[in-house]
């Protein structure tokens, strides 16, 4: 398994709202938690909301963040 871009970040995703905009906000949220850049942030946003579907934008949030 990969290890994400940033792993001090984990986001729980099992007990939230599947709404992909949702689960976008609250990588961000936590990524600001922990100290990470804006930059950074918006170009994960910009990925992730540029994804084609679904599964493609938690892939997104797989590859930047710990998901629980």
């Amino acid at each position: 398994m990969n290890t994400p871009k940033h792993p001090e970040v984990t986001v729980p995703l099992s007990d939230q709202d599947g709404n992909v905009f949702f689960i976008i906000g609250r990588v961000s949220k936590a990524m600001r938690r922990a100290g990470v850049s804006s930059e950074e942030r918006e170009q994960f946003a910009a990925e992730a909301m540029n994804a084609r579907s679904y599964d493609e934008s938690l892939q997104v949030v797989m590859r930047w963040v710990e998901t629980t």
